[in-house]
């Protein structure tokens, strides 16, 4: 269990939740493990199938706490809440705001500057951490140019010259992508980003994994009650979770690619699980995507240190921080949305 920004994240699957006098108790294995005043709370977000006891459900919508229940992969289930809720209001205000050029715009560069400022981090992680294995120069001068990126993006004047800014950052980062495949090169070979289909190993397990963490910040968002459907860059369209793409700019980098590389360079995969259709379209098997599925949750299991509320967090859970972050934002709680930035 953890406690961020007034919403207490319940992360084991085995957990059951009950009201004790004015206190939420965390049971595991009929076992406390913890307690948290339920008066300092603004939601609880469960991640598994035990529940909570209907004492603790009828306090919780008399409060207006929002519960929220998730599968253990972090699949939206299903929201509880009382008579008045906030959500309205804030998906009112998100609406607002997605129509005020200023305000969306702002939100919009904060998400493609932490996808550009993450992905130079990830390529300078390559070059001291793999200096022997990789072309220095040809990486650094990338590094460059996305450093120089970051100021034109703060700089833009309207979302047409930011899409501008972002693909040209993109094209640049997964120019030398293929540097930071240092195993297993035979059957990893990355010669730019291509999709719908995939033609290759690498595009084929970036989308895959991408899927992923979209469906994730998908439930996310659901959770804290925004509307995954309505953006401020992509455009929108029907069934098209626009703000999820937003949103997935600042972790593609880190947290996607980054995951995909350990995948390949730590030989956890190989190259016998893929096939190539006639047209050309790389596809992995169910055995390849069971594994990657269970690497994925592995490492969602892991703990960082966030870099704006510096507390330690699981990676599962920094979609749901970022989410909430977001809806603080729009409330007027917060003076601008804290893009994640990694250091």
């Amino acid at each position: 269990m953890k406690k961020l920004l007034n919403t207490l994240y319940i992360t084991s699957e085995n957990s059951y939740l009950s009201l004790d006098g004015e206190n939420v108790v965390v049971f595991e294995d009929q076992k406390e493990i913890g307690r948290v005043p339920l008066h300092n709370l603004e939601g609880i977000m469960s991640f598994g199938y035990r529940g909570t006891s209907p004492a603790l459900m009828g306090a919780c919508a008399q409060r207006n706490v929002s519960l929220c229940y998730l599968t253990p992969q972090g699949k939206f289930l299903a929201r509880v809440t009382g008579k008045v809720r906030g959500n309205v209001i804030l998906r009112e205000q998100q609406y607002n705001s997605k129509n005020d050029e200023q305000i969306s715009l702002a939100i919009a560069k904060n998400c493609i500057l932490g996808k550009v400022y993450n992905a130079r981090w990830v390529l300078e992680r390559a070059v001291r951490d793999h200096a022997l294995q990789i072309d220095v120069d040809k990486v650094k001068k990338a590094s460059a140019f996305l450093k120089d990126a970051l100021a034109q993006i703060q700089n833009a004047v309207s979302k047409e010259q930011l899409r501008g800014y972002e693909g040209e950052a993109a094209s640049i980062y997964f120019g030398v992508f293929d540097q930071l495949i240092l195993q297993q090169k035979k059957d990893f070979v990355f010669a730019g980003r291509n999709k719908r289909p995939p033609l290759d190993n690498v595009n084929a397990l970036l989308s895959f994994v991408y899927t992923l963490l979209t469906n994730s910040i998908t439930s996310a968002l659901e959770s804290v009650g925004l509307d995954p459907y309505v953006g401020y860059l992509h455009t929108e369209r029907p069934g098209r979770v626009s703000l999820s793409l937003d949103m997935i700019e600042e972790l593609r980098a880190i947290l996607a690619d980054r995951f995909v590389l350990t995948l390949i360079n730590k030989k956890i995969i190989s190259g016998k699980n893929f096939s190539v259709k006639e047209n050309g379209a790389v596809l992995m098997d169910d055995e390849l995507r069971k594994k990657v599925l269970t690497e994925w949750q592995n490492k969602k299991k892991e703990t960082i240190t966030h870099p704006y509320l510096k507390e330690k967090v699981e990676w599962g859970i920094v979609p749901y921080v970022q989410a909430m972050l977001l809806a603080r934002y729009l409330r007027g709680d917060l003076d601008g949305y804290p893009v994640f930035l990694w250091k």
